[in-house]
């Protein structure tokens, strides 16, 4: 059984509760519910890692195209792109901005106790391939613990998203602040 497989049967991507976990970051983050559409993308955006090998190498990061092809023919285009572009490498590489979705995704590590998180990233094998590429950039050296591992993970995502939720009310206010002008 693939590495992307076991995830969503039961690892990092968990079908059941990897969404739950992503569609409560949604709120924290945006402070209000998703829509029933946004809510089917929170579930189907990681689809696309059944059968892949690897979590992180070319197949992996092309995993978005399946739940965007799933999100695109239920709601059209704009669901289509909040999957395609929930993954900041797969943006990157079509030079797009992440959707909403890719900060929900990221944060939702933060709702996840760590003997929750590290027994299903061991057994799906997703931890060994994310601490190889932890301790390839630096990050993270490979002696370290997984649970130091894990905490330092989170704090990394979860600035992530805080970045993104300052971003989000910045550009609230300047909005409100320019319609204000304007009348």
């Amino acid at each position: 059984m693939t590495t992307g497989t076991k995830s969503l049967l039961f690892g990092v991507h968990q079908f059941i509760w990897h969404p739950i976990t992503v569609w409560i970051a949604w709120i924290w983050l945006f402070r209000k519910l998703p829509t029933f559409r946004e809510t089917v993308c929170i579930i189907v955006h990681d689809w696309g890692y059944l059968g892949k090998a690897l979590m992180d190498d070319e197949k992996g990061i092309q995993h978005p195209e399946v739940g965007a092809a799933v999100a695109g023919k239920l709601f059209g285009p704009e669901y289509y792109d909040l999957c395609l572009l929930h993954s900041r490498h797969y943006a990157d590489r079509v030079s797009r901005e992440p959707s909403p979705l890719c900060w929900a995704d990221k944060l939702s590590i933060i709702f996840e106790p760590w003997w929750l998180y590290l027994p299903r990233a061991w057994m799906s094998g997703e931890l060994f391939e994310y601490r190889a590429n932890s301790a390839k950039t630096g990050e993270m050296p490979i002696f370290a613990s997984h649970r130091n591992w894990y905490r330092h993970s989170q704090y990394v995502l979860k600035n992530i998203g805080l970045k993104k939720l300052s971003d989000v009310i910045s550009s609230k206010y300047l909005t409100d602040d320019k319609e204000r002008n304007l009348s």
